[in-house]
């Protein structure tokens, strides 16, 4: 995802002499919550954001750097700002190969590594001094954001403890580091009290939360309440706004989510990457792998909450990968029945572990593979909607075009999913909840109409 400065919607300063900052943020959602923390800063202290990086008097780029083609997407925009203007500072991923982003752009101002705030602030403030003018110290309550109005991601720890072979998370944003469960709380508030529908929780390791912290009590409202993911997801879900999980690994505690989803507590709706389904590829990659305890737990959880949607993500060709753990992984995915799935083909990272292991898969046999592998899935994914047609459901407006309403189910997490298309011309705004009936389905997306209201 790449978005520039002035997509938060807050207005520019109107004073000429307010130091402007042009912005750009790539990477994941977890990146976005550091860029939106950084623009909140920015214009806590006055400074303008420019949507236009010629007009600003220099721009910060908050890279990715998680796979090569990333790297290579974050350079280049750091390429275009150095082109563009000529003043840049780059953090985020990338940002802890400084070594890498110098050699290729000697010229930048300065840079920093993920979720490295003050760092940024003091590269800015070294580069461009920040005004002295209290009126451009205000800010809304719920800061500076990148999101439509509407929704918002919510970051509830940083890191991971895991290690990965194909991931370098670890080295980029260290071990896991829970946020206090008050704290996390009274920021969903404040999102949830300016107009946000939808929360979307998300961190390296959502199931994890809490545990560096021995799930430690804290207090919010005056209740006391366990830094844990199940009392955290509980307590969201007494907010007026969806909740969502995100990149939820299926650990046996995750069981205790459940019963909130079924009893509409917070969206029957799991983002779990699961990455393969083969367990000697899941030991090479030092992941799980206990795949039939995967199956079954899936099992239990649709048994307990029928309206469960399952989104995953997998990597194909990761070396050694044999045609036997492929199509064992084929077979898993049939088995499991995803809704939502994504799959990439391994890239070397580098300094990933994965790096050192023999017997690398051919590219042409990974985009194969790959090919394979979607084709198993389309039909699961067109099954699965199918099956949604005559359904009555609660949508949520995400953009009102001339002849359609283009919408989101409980099913459908905003960028990574499928829609809901309404067709015709309707008096509605985004961030409208709206009741329909499913009337066709696609491969990926749904079409709807509204319900008309009952006299």
């Amino acid at each position: 995802m790449k978005t520039s400065s002035n997509s938060s919607g807050t207005p520019a300063h109107p004073h000429a002499t307010a130091p402007r900052v042009g912005f750009v943020s790539l990477g994941c959602p977890k990146a976005t919550v550091d860029s939106e923390r950084i623009l909140t800063r920015l214009r806590a202290e006055g400074y303008q954001l420019q949507a236009t990086q010629a007009e600003a008097d220099l721009v910060i780029v908050n890279t990715c750097g998680f796979i090569d083609s990333a790297v290579d997407e974050s350079l280049d925009a750091i390429a275009e700002a150095l082109d563009e203007n000529g003043r840049v500072i780059v953090t985020g991923c990338l940002g802890a190969r400084a070594e890498l982003v110098r050699e290729r752009h000697p010229e930048v101002l300065a840079v920093t590594g993920p979720h490295a705030l003050e760092e940024v602030m003091t590269a800015v403030h070294a580069h461009l001094p920040a005004p002295h003018d209290p009126f451009t110290s205000l800010i809304p309550p719920q800061g500076v954001r990148l999101t439509p109005g509407h929704y918002a991601y919510l970051k509830i720890s940083e890191g991971c403890n895991h290690r990965c072979r194909f991931c370098i998370i670890p080295s980029l944003r260290g071990d896991l580091v829970s946020r206090p469960i008050g704290e996390i709380l009274d920021e969903a508030g404040r999102l949830v009290e300016s107009g946000v529908r939808e929360l979307l929780v998300v961190s390296q390791d959502t199931s994890a939360y809490g545990l560096d912290l021995g799930h430690r009590p804290d207090f919010w409202g005056g209740r006391p309440l366990r830094t844990q993911i199940t009392e955290l997801a509980r307590t969201l879900g007494e907010l007026s706004a969806w909740i969502r999980l995100h990149y939820v690994y299926p650990y046996p505690h995750v069981d205790a989510l459940i019963p909130l989803m079924a009893d509409g507590v917070i969206l029957p709706y799991l983002d779990m990457p699961l990455q393969h389904g083969s367990e000697s590829v899941l030991r090479a990659m030092r992941r799980p792998a206990a795949t039939e305890k995967v199956l079954d737990r899936l099992t239990r959880w649709r048994a307990d909450c029928p309206d469960l949607v399952l989104r995953s993500t997998f990597i194909v060709g990761f070396p050694g990968e044999t045609e036997d753990d492929f199509e064992r992984l084929l077979d898993f995915l049939r088995e499991a029945r995803l809704d939502r799935v994504g799959c990439f083909p391994y890239s070397a990272v580098e300094g990933a572990a994965a790096n050192e292991l023999p017997n690398p898969v051919p590219e042409s046999l990974k985009q194969e593979r790959l090919e394979r592998f979607m084709e198993v899935q389309a039909d699961i994914s067109r099954e699965k909607l199918a099956a949604r047609v005559g359904q009555r459901l609660t949508v949520l407006v995400d953009a009102v075009e001339e002849d359609a309403i283009i919408a989101r189910s409980y099913g459908d997490a905003p960028e990574i999913d499928g829609e809901v298309i309404i067709e015709g011309a309707w008096e509605i705004d985004p961030g409208d909840f709206i009741e329909v009936v499913i009337t066709e389905a696609g491969e990926h997306d749904l079409w709807a109409q509204p319900v008309e209201d009952e006299e």
